[in-house]
């Protein structure tokens, strides 16, 4: 049986490796493997509670915020500190900005390029594009004279002979099945897409002084609110986020939304491909910032075999964590798994010294963990928030997800799949950018009533915490459910553990032999060229892996690492 070794896998955040076991073109079992360790755990031990947002922050520059907002909730959480309104109101804006920007940018800048070919948009008619592009929306962009500037664009770097951003693709392969004016067409919106989204983050920099890592603060938000202050969030500011979010909202259904619908219609195999597991959870988003409220954006819910009738309540004591084949050792015996609140991070490196060949799958392979909930491995994202309010019938989206399938003509069991999830990020995208519209009202009248608390000084000073506590703080990040667990001893932190989205996604197996999300979504593919495996990128890219958040490096000396 043969092996298929993809390492590290592109356009993704991080050091992903996959390993595919094929049989007559067939993938039979796969293996996912993060390369580096993270040790953010281990550095944020003994450290000041009301620091850490700062540090878990750093897990991540490319979902920058998420990891601070779990943060300062988990705390806060800990210490029963409760967040002004205009803060909680703040943080969505920011949560709201990076969910449109993340979700845009992974469409086209690290997926689009599984689907689309560059090289073929030279042949298109720049006229032909141009009709195409307006019967799908009223895009004010969809000229000619705009598709034919474009197209000059990539025939100047390929007769240069300077792809760049389109380098080393495979161009040749027969998967790709795109039209020459859908191929231009899409490229135009890659590179729209590009500048889109160095505007959008202008909220993160109003609002948290700059982007990536904005500033927050534990007990609500550092930048004040004050319309007669010149650096203060003023009304010219709240003037300049409002056009951002009318922006947001105007690019994701007059450009995202349509792109991926019209790329379902030539993939539609795709909506019957890559689906693994059948198991989805979500761990919720609070509709303020406190869980222990029971009130929710996205409700906490846990979908088992796309049984979407009888979805279940989440009990966050059925989360824990393995280690049988990851490079960690418990205390315990690897073969038992530890709640996030009892969560250890002992390194334990048993595998070969890189360059090596395959990994050693039946013993320790990955440095991440393997999370589980009630022993199930599951999914989490865009497709298992979507499935969940689907469900529970919310914000209109079992209306919304039925309209587009049926212009697709796809069956509702085509979500459970590699397109499905893409188009899920797209749904989810519109209405994260139509609540940020309500968001932004609901602040607007506090401003006006003369509300500008920002921030709690109550319990901010350790005299006033307990001598023990545990709190945990919950997210609904891009890539799926965020969790931040802390333990408080003497006015310290005495144990820190995030459980990520990609954990839950890309873990390794489990001590029962349970494959990941990731592992269970690529058994099936057909691979027409094992050297050129577009089809397991295409799987893999679906879920938006971000490896930095699940892997990180530590070493125990000091050293220089380079000088700039």
């Amino acid at each position: 049986m043969k092996r298929v070794v993809v390492d590290p896998v592109t356009r993704i955040e991080g050091h992903l490796r996959i390993e595919a076991e094929v049989k007559d073109g067939k993938i039979t079992k796969a293996y996912s493997s993060g390369t580096m360790v993270r040790g953010i755990e281990i550095i944020l031990k003994g450290r000041d509670p009301r620091e850490a947002w700062a540090f878990a922050q750093r897990i991540c520059g490319v979902c920058t915020t998420v990891h601070a907002i779990a943060s300062v909730r988990a705390v806060e959480d800990a210490l029963s500190i409760n967040v002004p309104v205009n803060a909680s109101l703040l943080r969505k804006l920011i949560i709201g900005t990076i969910f449109v920007h993340d979700h845009v940018v992974h469409f086209y800048h690290l997926h689009l390029l599984d689907w689309v070919n560059p090289v073929q948009a030279l042949k298109a008619d720049p006229y032909e594009t141009s009709r195409l592009a307006q019967s799908l929306s009223n895009y004010e962009k969809s000229t000619p004279g705009y598709f034919r500037e474009v197209q000059k664009k990539i025939k100047q770097q390929v007769e240069r002979g300077q792809l760049g951003i389109f380098n080393k693709g495979y161009w040749n392969h027969p998967e790709y099945k795109l039209p020459p004016e859908l191929n231009l067409m899409l490229i135009a919106h890659y590179l729209d897409a590009l500048d889109w989204q160095t505007r959008i983050v202008q909220v993160h920099t109003i609002i948290g002084g700059k982007n990536p890592h904005p500033n927050f603060a534990v007990g609500g938000m550092a930048a004040p609110i004050n319309p007669e202050s010149d650096t203060a969030i003023n009304m010219e500011k709240l003037g300049r986020i409002k056009t951002l979010i009318d922006e947001m909202y105007d690019f994701t259904v007059k450009v995202y939304l349509p792109d991926i619908k019209v790329l379902g219609k030539y993939y539609k195999d795709w909506f019957f491909k890559g689906e693994g597991l059948g198991n989805f959870l979500v761990l919720g988003e609070p509709e303020k910032d406190s869980w222990r409220e029971g009130k929710w954006f996205i409700p906490p819910t846990f979908i088992k075999g796309r049984n979407l009738k009888d979805f279940e309540e989440v009990n966050i004591n059925e989360v824990k964590e393995y280690v049988t084949h990851s490079w960690y050792k418990y205390s315990v015996g690897d073969d038992k798994p530890l709640h996030p609140w009892e969560g250890e991070t002992n390194l334990n490196y048993t595998g070969p010294k890189p360059p090596y060949e395959y990994l050693n799958v039946e013993g320790k392979y990955s440095w991440l963990k393997a999370p589980r909930y009630k022993d199930y491995s599951v999914e989490v994202g865009p497709l298992s928030r979507i499935l969940a309010l689907y469900a529970r019938d919310m914000y209109g989206i079992r209306e919304e997800v039925e309209k587009h399938l049926k212009e697709m003509d796809v069956p509702f069991e085509g979500m459970f799949s590699t397109m499905g999830r893409t188009f899920a990020r797209a749904l989810e995208t519109k209405l994260y950018s139509f609540s940020m519209k309500n968001w932004f009202s609901e602040l607007m009248e506090n401003v006006k009533k003369g509300n500008y608390d920002v921030f709690n000084p109550e319990k901010w000073e350790p005299s006033t915490w307990p001598k023990e506590t545990k709190g945990v703080g919950f997210m609904e990040a891009p890539r799926g459910s965020l969790s931040h667990w802390v333990h408080i001893k003497d006015g310290k932190l005495e144990n820190y553990q995030a459980v990520v989205p990609t954990t839950w996604n890309a873990s390794p197996r489990d001590a029962k032999g349970n494959p990941s999300a990731y592992e269970a979504s690529l058994v099936g593919h057909s691979l027409h060229n094992p050297k050129e495996p577009v089809e397991i990128l295409r799987t893999i890219h679906s879920f938006d892996p971000c490896l930095a958040c699940a892997v990180h490096l530590y070493g125990d000396e000091e050293m220089e690492i380079r000088v700039v």
